[in-house]
């Protein structure tokens, strides 16, 4: 196990350690880190995607077709995009998480969408190693 790694394990242990011995995604650890994140970020917060989103995936990856590709970007979020998150929504699902509210910077389109999607757009700020945290806990445990 990388330092990096145990590092940010023992930062998760310390955001759900305190009330539950296995800190495995499921609804009630979800509530527990969604709320640490209400408290822990601050917003707006400019955003872009880690990787690719699922959609995208049959236009990058597949055989999708390229001017439809940038057609839909239009009217979906893309991980090429940079947002701003406004706040957290009370949506959580199991299945992708914490979600949040967003504003694409270019066209002011708003979307609800997974935070676990997400990176802070500017790497030196404190809500970067939050969101890198939450994205790394769910996608692990």
């Amino acid at each position: 196990m990388s330092r990096k790694f145990k590092e940010q394990h023992k930062r998760i242990e310390q955001i759900l350690g305190g009330k539950f011995s296995d800190l495995s995604r499921r609804l009630e650890t979800l509530e527990h880190y969604k709320a640490y994140l209400a408290g822990a970020l601050q917003f707006p917060l400019e955003v872009c995607g880690w990787e690719d989103f699922e959609w995208e995936e049959f236009y990058l990856f597949g055989p999708g077709d390229r001017q439809e590709y940038e057609e839909l970007k239009r009217t979906k979020a893309s991980y090429t995009d940079v947002l701003r998150m406004t706040r957290l929504s009370e949506r959580i699902e199991v299945r992708y998480g914490v979600f949040a509210h967003f504003t694409r910077i270019s066209d002011r389109k708003r979307f609800e969408l997974p935070l676990a999607d997400f990176k802070a757009a500017h790497q030196r700020s404190p809500e970067a190693q939050i969101l890198e945290d939450y994205a790394v806990w769910f996608v692990n445990y």
